[in-house]
């Protein structure tokens, strides 16, 4: 009887040892709350860079080669394209948009979601007034960014 006991608090030990290297293992490649917190700073400073007309917050957030994208209608020809703006054209925006404080709702939506994250990279939802955001988010030199957007009008009809 006390071989069995034996036996069984040694294979007892062994599997915590295999649970235990286990967790060690994919922990280092998993991402941290840490990781989750600056994820949605990023979509945070982007929207609210707008709604506190604060360029310095978007700018610190985007990759300096930041893209976004929607698509649009021209009005001559009724044809969907894509239209792209880029960092510089995001931080000015930041800059004019809500100067007159006109531009958003005095309470602005900003629900953020994150759809996933793996390992250095992450795909965040942003829903905002009239529109959503799709945005791709990348940790570069320890830093999470923006580096992708694609949006558009919660009616399509608006493009």
């Amino acid at each position: 009887m006390k071989d069995i006991i034996v036996n069984r608090d040694f294979y007892q030990k062994i599997i915590c040892l295999f649970g235990l290297l286990f967790l060690l293992v994919t922990g280092l490649h998993g991402q941290t709350a840490q990781d989750s917190l600056a994820i949605k700073q990023v979509a945070l400073d982007y929207i609210e860079s707008q709604h506190n007309v604060k360029p310095e917050q978007f700018a610190r957030s985007a990759h300096p080669r930041m893209v976004k994208r929607t698509f649009w209608t021209d009005k001559k020809t009724g044809k969907e394209y894509l239209r792209e703006t880029y960092t510089d054209a995001m931080v000015l925006l930041a800059e004019t948009y809500n100067k007159d404080g006109n531009g958003f709702p005095k309470n602005p939506k900003k629900k953020i979601t994150i759809l996933d994250i793996y390992k250095k990279t992450a795909s965040v939802k942003l829903e905002a007034d009239e529109w959503i955001d799709y945005m791709h988010i990348v940790k570069l030199n320890g830093k999470w960014q923006l580096v992708n957007v694609l949006w558009q009008f919660n009616d399509s009809a608006d493009h």
